[in-house]
């Protein structure tokens, strides 16, 4: 796809993604194949391909930490796109058909996915050469899916005005509404952020779907949908992140307004709530009412956890990525036990206490 548009995009965003993640490539290529014997190297993946193709549990592990690295290259991507030197783009680009635009930006996608597409398309081979069809087919669809909802959200960044002065239609209707301290950053989300709240809907739609497909014989285990839950909360850390970012730049003021810790905590439940309002519909037309009420605090608490986390790392989205990773594991395991109840427990606690703590002390930390 040797075009104008596709060029630019290249050289702008494709190369710089590499150059600054040269580092975390690096490592990550060493913990697959440097630690490893060469001799046992051929072996060793392949024993490896074989499992992600055979085992669903494998693959939703595999999946959520793909997820992550798509998320770190949207949120690189969507920082160059609102930097002043490119604001060029928001001009030139839209010359081009939509249609155009999207191609462009898909083939940007596949290029910054690179990393795990060429891998996942080595093991979705090997699975169809060993007879297995299902699972190296939603490899394949996963990636593809990856490119074309961040190649929506980079096109739909790109055709907004760049002084953003228009006032969207949700500003525009709610301006005589009473707007509690919770619900600023909702509004906001819908109209700064909505391609970004779709893309992640349809994220979230992609996860329950492929995990009760996947599960469909112990579709009623309530793990199965604990650990769908699961994925679906890592979708929205975008959203979460872009949440501490409006919070640090534009209500910091509130540090200095008689609001209790207790109640700016409380609120937090009151956003996501919101979020994962479709969630939540799903959950409650799905399982009876005590078990829905269960599962949807478990993925209120583990997004409450997400937020919270951010008072203490500051915007660094490298290290959040990392905490996210670590503590999917961790709840993951968790689940697997059956400790939904424990688990929202233990992340209102930990949660509470980092807010407690780090509050008056949260900083904003350059990515």
């Amino acid at each position: 796809m040797n075009t104008p548009l596709t060029n630019i995009l290249l050289k702008i965003f494709a190369s710089g993604f590499y150059r600054a993640h040269a580092g975390i490539l690096c490592v990550g290529f060493f913990v697959m194949f440097g630690m490893v014997e060469p001799g046992q190297l051929l072996n060793y993946h392949k024993t490896l391909m074989l499992t992600l193709v055979s085992s669903p549990l494998m693959m939703v592990v595999v999946f959520v930490c793909w997820l992550v690295y798509a998320i770190k290259s949207w949120h690189y991507v969507v920082g160059q796109i609102t930097a002043v030197n490119q604001h060029f783009l928001f001009y030139s680009s839209n010359a081009f058909t939509r249609g155009r635009q999207f191609k462009s930006w898909f083939y940007l996608q596949l290029i910054l996915l690179l990393p795990i597409s060429v891998y996942g398309a080595v093991a979705a081979g090997v699975g169809l050469a060993h007879h297995y069809y299902l699972i190296p087919l939603a490899i394949i669809a996963y990636l593809f899916l990856l490119a074309g909802l961040s190649a929506m959200l980079y096109r739909g960044i790109v055709n907004k005005l760049v002084d953003g002065s228009t006032q969207g239609w949700m500003l525009t209707l709610s301006s005589k509404w009473r707007k509690p301290w919770f619900s600023l950053f909702i509004y906001h989300v819908f109209d700064q952020h909505k391609v970004t709240w779709l893309v992640t809907k349809a994220l979230s739609y992609v996860l329950i779907t492929g995990f009760f497909l996947l599960f469909a014989d112990v579709a009623h285990d309530i793990r199965v949908a604990g650990i769908a839950l699961l994925a679906v909360v890592v979708a929205h850390v975008k959203l979460i992140f872009e949440e501490h970012s409006f919070e640090e730049k534009w209500l910091s003021f509130t540090r200095n307004l008689p609001y209790s810790r207790a109640r700016l905590f409380a609120g937090f439940a009151g956003v996501y709530l919101i979020l994962m309002f479709p969630e939540s519909i799903w959950l409650f037309s799905r399982f009876n009412p005590l078990i829905a009420s269960e599962l949807l605090l478990a993925g209120i608490s583990i997004a409450i956890l997400f937020h919270c986390l951010l008072y203490y790392i500051g915007l660094d989205m490298e290290k959040y990525m990392l905490w996210i990773f670590f503590l999917f594991v961790a709840i993951f395991w968790l689940i697997l036990f059956r400790l939904l109840l424990v688990l929202v427990v233990l992340n209102l606690a930990v949660s509470f206490w980092v807010f407690w703590r780090w509050y008056y002390r949260s900083r904003i930390v350059a990515d």
